[in-house]
Parts: structure tokens; sequence; C-alpha cells
């Protein structure tokens, strides 16, 4: 599983996204989830964040999930038409 940061803006998103990917990349099995339960503070960088990691993921032929994805995030998910990109899970 991977685990977003507590605080996910443009300033942290670069080295975050390294980050996640180098540790996705590691991981074995076909699904991959994200933990987001952490998260509190961030803007739309977050979202680049989790489509770069949904976008590695399908190319390395798993599939991808959300988890804990905070409100405020689904909310602008939403907004940008691309909430259906960011499946949750339990």
């Amino acid at each position: 599983m991977l685990v977003l940061p507590a605080e996910l803006t443009h300033a942290q998103a670069t080295a975050s996204l390294r980050m996640l990917l180098q540790s996705l990349r590691s991981q074995s099995g076909a699904a991959v989830v994200v933990d987001a339960t952490a998260l509190a503070r961030f803007d739309s960088s977050a979202l680049a964040v989790l489509l770069e990691c949904r976008r590695e993921s399908f190319s390395l032929g798993r599939s991808f999930a959300v988890r804990g994805l905070p409100a405020r995030l689904a909310a602008l998910a939403g907004l940008y038409g691309v909430a259906e990109l960011l499946p949750a899970t339990a």
C-alpha cells in the first residue's frame, strides 16, 4: 500500500511523486492501493500525483484504488471531472 503524506501541495508534489512511484514499482501484486487517510493539507497537485500513480499502475498491468480520500479532495476531483478515475476501496 502506498501512503500519502499529511501535506501534499505543489511544494511537495515532485518529491512525493518520486517516492510513491519508486514504492509502486518495487511492490508486487496485481493491485495498487493508495492510502490517503493522513492527507490533511492539499491542493490540486494531490490530484495530479494520484493520477500519475494511477497511470503508472495501469502501465504495469495493475489495478488502482484510493482508500480514505478526503471529502474536499473528492469534491475537487469531481469539479475537475476526474472523480471516476480515482475509485475508492474499503
